[in-house]
């Protein structure tokens, strides 16, 4: 290797000089300086428009219909308000809680199993559990409630035990026949009506 001196020295890379537009017909990019002839993209700032711009007419993702469902925009709370929480298993508790301790959020951010305090927290149940814990959270899966309350702990839920919405019976094909049956039954020439003879 040639000694380091004043004279030697030369960037790692090599440079490349740039580019140099509008001088002149001869330079290869003189008259139009490589922009073509007129229209937008040949004014300036007609580089930096936003990602699905299509020329001022209205986008194809306002053209199209807002479409239901949870992958929908405005859906919630999957949408852009979506609701979270931080998830821990059972595998965590085990590891770090000893026998007969307090799980609480404040509890789960000191020992770093959390960030925050201020978003919800819901217990997953993903490993064994073999020691009696005191579990406090905004949720829990049934496989973890259920290991927890074998090790003969308890769970607290922090915004109450979530109630589950009774299912309306829907009217089926068959009860709709049965009901057009009795219908029938009644006498051709007899009228149901209170004051038919009025």
């Amino acid at each position: 290797m040639d000694e380091l001196n004043l004279h030697s020295l030369k960037p790692a890379q090599p440079r490349k000089g740039r580019k140099r537009v509008g001088r002149g017909l001869g330079s290869g990019k003189g008259r139009y300086a490589g922009r073509g002839i007129k229209g937008q993209k040949a004014r300036s700032g007609s580089h930096k428009l936003p990602a699905g711009f299509e020329g001022g007419q209205m986008p194809i993702d306002m053209r199209l219909p807002k479409l239901r469902g949870n992958t929908s925009a405005d859906a919630m709370p999957i949408g852009p308000f979506r609701t979270y929480s931080q998830p821990v298993n059972l595998r965590d508790l085990e590891e770090r809680f000893g026998a007969g301790e307090e799980v609480t959020p404040e509890a789960l951010k000191a020992k770093r199993l959390i960030r925050k305090v201020s978003v919800d927290v819901k217990i997953l149940g993903i490993g064994d559990l073999s020691k009696a814990l005191t579990v406090s959270a905004h949720g829990f899966s049934k496989t973890a409630k259920e290991k927890i309350e074998a090790a003969g702990g308890s769970v607290t839920w922090l915004r109450g035990e979530p109630v589950e919405a009774v299912r309306r019976k829907r009217r089926t094909a068959r009860s709709g026949a049965e009901g057009a049956v009795e219908r029938e039954a009644v006498e051709p020439g007899e009228d149901e009506s209170p004051d038919a003879d009025a």
